[in-house]
């Protein structure tokens, strides 16, 4: 069973996920999908390390999207 979740990305970074899925040839839901599943995939500490890295940069778009 396939579940479906919606993310929110700044104009600028969509823009940038549409330029690189359109170059791999690819859709960028199929992007981001392939992107999920590595992350997934790395040993924990470092999907930890990357989850925290993004977390604390997007620290304010979070919280106004809250």
């Amino acid at each position: 069973m396939m579940n479906t979740i919606t993310i929110a990305l700044p104009d600028d970074q969509l823009q940038q996920l549409k330029e690189v899925a359109n170059r791999l040839r690819v859709a960028p839901e199929e992007l981001v999908r392939a992107s999920v599943v590595e992350l997934l995939a790395r040993p924990e500490e470092e999907f930890e390390q990357a989850l925290a890295y993004v977390l604390r940069k997007n620290a304010e778009l979070y919280r106004r999207l809250a």
